[in-house]
């Protein structure tokens, strides 16, 4: 990740460095992302502001501006204040989408170019975003489910699901498709909306329904806390593994040191804000062409390229 989420982001970066023709001219961008409620918003808030100040020392006329809003409706005034200092161009990972969509489309007709990262309203197109970053989610689930039917080719599995949303089951989809045809078998499946003390309570279940559970497949590192929490105070011993995803510390530190239990990681990383971000001024200044949609890898996070992922300074 320190040497970019897509082969696109190098390309920002070598035009940046490369673009000394414009480096006079002063430019502002707003970013408007979630505040850090939970784990994963945390490390975008990290990465937004470890990227803004990285650009802003290359560029003395850069001026980035960076929002943090608890809901959908606090993000829509941090959109209308961004737009009363005049803005260049937008960079938003939005709580809600579609409530959000006048207020961006708003903005864009005045010319400012628009990213959005992760969350797409039901129409995203370029009447709404010029930039569209976000992970594979379908792949997100395909990773997971290929490694478990390679690396434990019989296994009995349970499922903890996030929320009952698009982005869920598409992961969803990702998974059956990987392990379909295979000897791996779907024990349950329960949601455990990507929050810790609910798959806690959720594993809690799985292990006094199911004597024997080979892997749990939790899609997400915060449950992975709780997952782990569990089986732990259970003291059962048949669990192989986890496999999570999305690339916090804390999970990538585990595959770092060989940790039995979290051999791997599926990358959903919130370092993708950073990815917008360097595209979008790469756009500003070097004036190369960065719209369209551009979707980051759902990479298997390994003992051998884990600490190319491991930001410990990040709160995620």
């Amino acid at each position: 990740m320190r040497k970019g989420l897509l082969k696109l982001a190098t390309v920002a970066t070598l035009a940046l460095t490369t673009a000394s023709f414009a480096q006079d001219k002063n430019y502002t961008v707003g970013v408007s992302i979630p505040a850090a409620d939970h784990g994963w918003t945390s490390g975008v808030v990290f990465h937004a502001n470890r990227v803004a100040e990285s650009l802003m020392a290359q560029h003395p006329g850069l001026n980035i501006i960076v929002k943090t809003s608890p809901d959908a409706a606090s993000q829509a005034n941090a959109l209308q204040d961004l737009e009363t200092q005049g803005i260049d161009a937008l960079v938003i990972l939005p709580s809600d989408p579609d409530p959000l969509v006048n207020s961006i489309k708003e903005i864009k007709s005045k010319g400012t170019f628009v990213a959005i990262v992760d969350r797409a309203p039901s129409v995203n197109d370029d009447s709404v975003r010029d930039l569209y970053i976000a992970g594979n989610n379908y792949a997100l689930g395909e990773t997971a489910g290929n490694y478990i039917k390679t690396t434990t080719p019989d296994a009995e599995v349970v499922v903890i699901r996030g929320l009952p949303i698009p982005i869920d089951q598409t992961r969803q989809d990702g998974f059956d498709k990987a392990i379909e045809g295979s000897n791996v078998k779907v024990l349950d499946r329960q949601f455990g909306n990507w929050n810790r003390d609910d798959a806690f309570k959720v594993m809690q279940d799985y292990l006094t329904k199911f004597p024997k559970i080979d892997v749990v497949w939790c899609q997400d590192d915060d449950m992975a806390v709780g997952v782990l929490q569990a089986i732990e105070q259970a003291g059962r011993t048949d669990i192989q593994y986890v496999v999570a995803g999305a690339g916090s510390k804390d999970m990538i530190k585990k595959v770092m040191d060989g940790d039995k239990m979290i051999p791997v990681d599926v990358l959903y990383p919130p370092a993708m804000v950073g990815t917008a971000l360097e595209m979008t001024v790469a756009g500003l200044y070097a004036q190369v062409p960065m719209r369209g949609t551009f979707t980051v890898d759902a990479t298997l996070i390994t003992k051998d390229n884990a600490a190319a992922y491991y930001f410990p300074d990040s709160p995620f």
